[in-house]
């Protein structure tokens, strides 16, 4: 099991170089989160839905994304609540406290899905979530150290150098961990470390006599890598080198709910376009297309949309001839109306869309989840696929579905204004296939659009972080069969 000192210490990229090298060896491998809370989600093949870098990992072990290697998923609709997700299946909204009654029962679905997987594979390789140091979560813990004990697994702790901190953040862990959990800890990675490894030594060296725990290895920053973020907006390096003369700048609001911002990464990879996420606070510039993300509370986002001024910044760039796209929940905004009667995702009632598309959305209790291929209506360019997935509870329906964007298996999907403007669809994964994205952009305004291979780009991530866990960590101690604690 990797465990980490604070989120983002690189947990979820650690699991998949590991699940790559073993792939690598020959061996059956999966991934397994029993506890996951983030809005960057996928769909599986049997419909269910499972935290997006559980997705990743399962590409990384050469498999299909099972909804048994992430049991628990906790979407957030508020500060204080969140969508309970139990092996795909989205059960109720709960409050935190109310969850935090809810672990033992969701503790069984944990076991009973690790069994699965246990009985299937040659190795399991466990993620934990946030920090197992935890104090306040400590009680009836499934995700960190409680699940650890229980499955009485090994454990390496992993932390991120760049940050600053790194050997406050491995000792203090290590300290608030009790006895039997500290024995069970096989020894510490440090994770995106540039510079010359001689100058860490002397630390190295101090934290292995401290700790009496091995430093398993000194992973390095590694620069262009992509890999599907698991919840925050995290930075990419562009895919290309070569400089172009003609560039598409997108714009983006970073929503308070914005869910599964992965489907931008293909255009923020892309090196003929400038990506801007604009932030609560921050000025919203000029661009030639803008892009309302996924939201897992549209009504709320929308409101936070129009309080800070997006309405008449969307309106100002439909008026001066830019693009505008909605995707999911931005797609619902683009209507007249998005109604809750049943209070979904919060509060029952209604809000105004931005009136862009005629059209209405009303939330269901039941949540479509299902993978997609397709057919994108436009540029009159015939026989372009697209591949997705959707994920959401929303019922759409009004005249601008008439002129459809996709169509999916048969059927319309999405709606194109008649203007040609202002395009929306349910369909995530918009981006990811080459000659899609190729159209979307000359429909975006680019005149001669380089072809840029989004799988390809992340398998050679995959590959190259392999790599790096095979040249910088020792294999042998990390997988050696040690003795646990009991």
């Amino acid at each position: 099991m990797v465990q980490g000192t604070t989120s983002d210490a690189g947990k979820s990229t650690l699991v998949a170089g590991i699940c790559r090298v073993l792939k690598r060896k020959g061996m059956s491998v999966a991934p397994f989160k029993p506890q996951n809370m983030a809005l960057n989600s996928a769909v599986t093949a049997d419909g269910g839905e499972i935290g997006r870098a559980q997705a990743f990992q399962a590409i990384a072990c050469g498999l299909e994304p099972m909804t048994d290697m992430n049991p628990v998923l906790l979407k957030p609709t508020s500060d204080q609540g969140a969508q309970v997700i139990i092996q795909g299946k989205a059960i109720c909204a709960m409050q935190a406290t109310q969850y935090h009654d809810y672990k033992n029962t969701a503790r069984t679905a944990v076991f009973d899905s690790f069994s699965r997987l246990k009985s299937q594979f040659e190795y399991v390789v466990i993620e934990g979530a946030g920090s197992p140091a935890e104090i306040n979560l400590r009680q009836n813990d499934i995700a960190n150290m409680g699940f650890a004990e229980q499955a009485d697994c090994p454990v390496v702790i992993v932390a991120d150098i760049d940050r600053g901190g790194v050997f406050a953040h491995l000792v203090g862990t290590l300290e608030l961990l009790s006895e039997t959990e500290q024995a069970r800890v096989k020894g510490f990675i440090i994770n995106r470390f540039r510079g010359d490894i001689a100058l860490l030594q002397s630390g190295l060296d101090w934290l292995e006599e401290r700790t009496q725990k091995p430093v398993l290895g000194v992973l390095p920053y590694l620069h262009g890598l992509y890999i599907d973020a698991e919840d925050g907006v995290n930075d990419v390096e562009k895919a290309g080198e070569r400089q172009h003369n003609e560039i598409l700048n997108v714009i983006v609001p970073v929503l308070p709910r914005i869910s599964n911002h992965t489907d931008f990464d293909p255009l923020r990879l892309h090196p003929q376009i400038e990506f801007h996420y604009i932030k609560e606070g921050e000025v919203i510039p000029t661009g030639d297309l803008i892009i309302l993300p996924g939201s897992k509370n549209v009504r709320h986002d929308i409101q936070w949309l129009k309080q800070h001024g997006w309405q008449e910044a969307i309106n100002k760039h439909l008026r001066y001839g830019g693009k505008l796209i909605g995707i999911c929940g931005g797609y619902q905004m683009l209507g007249n109306a998005i109604h809750d009667p049943l209070g979904i995702e919060g509060t029952a009632g209604s809000e105004d869309g931005f009136e862009l598309l005629s059209m209405t959305t009303t939330l269901a209790p039941e949540k479509l989840l299902k993978r997609v291929s397709g057919i994108l209506n436009l540029n009159h360019q015939p026989d372009i696929e697209v591949v997705g997935y959707e994920i959401h509870a929303g019922i759409t329906q009004g005249e601008a579905l008439t002129k459809p964007l996709l169509t999916i298996n048969g059927t319309p999907d999405g709606a194109i204004s008649k203007d040609n403007q202002i395009a929306g669809t349910y369909l995530h994964g918009l981006f990811d296939q080459p000659e899609a994205l190729e159209q979307l952009l000359l429909w975006a305004g680019l005149k001669d659009v380089e072809i840029i291979n989004y799988a390809q780009l992340r398998e050679q991530s995959i590959e190259r972080l392999a790599d790096a866990v095979e040249a910088h960590l020792d294999l042998n101690k990390l997988f050696s069969r040690q003795p646990t604690a009991k």
